[in-house]
């Protein structure tokens, strides 16, 4: 990866849209950390990701169940949050390793949670709170 933009997104729909827009450098496979603190909006990036390929259904952060899948007219996106995860290990319990496996587009929030059993990240995210908006630096390939 070397390929490093920063844009400003002055509301949640700009973030939105940003996330409809990323979709276009993201592959079937693709594994995308989304990093940053709480109300950063990653989350409202996912929901601009799904929208763009489809999902017209509400969007929640998985903070509780870990994982959410949605089957996609042509692709499966797994949405991830590691937010609550205290030892890495856990993530056996969910089939973690398969699940990277798996022919799906794979988006992790909070990755630094889980950084031993995780791969590197085909497109890296970085959110954080700006003003009344946020700053989003983005690691691409290139």
């Amino acid at each position: 990866m070397a390929k490093i933009e920063s844009t400003y997104l002055r509301n949640s729909e700009a973030t939105e849209e940003f996330g409809r827009q990323l979709v276009q450098h993201l592959d079937r496979t693709a594994l995308v950390f989304l990093r940053g603190q709480l109300g950063a909006g990653k989350t409202t990036l996912v929901r601009g990701i799904l929208r763009a390929l489809g999902h017209t259904q509400a969007v929640k952060s998985p903070t509780y169940t870990l994982l959410e899948p949605y089957e996609l007219e042509d692709r499966t996106v797994y949405h991830f949050d590691f937010y609550r995860i205290v030892d890495s290990q856990e993530l056996d319990f969910i089939g973690i390793d398969e699940l990277l496996d798996a022919d799906a587009t794979k988006l992790i929030e909070w990755p630094e949670h889980a950084k031993d059993r995780l791969p590197e990240p085909d497109v890296d995210v970085f959110l954080s709170l700006e003003g009344e908006g946020r700053r989003i630096e983005i690691t691409l390939p290139d």
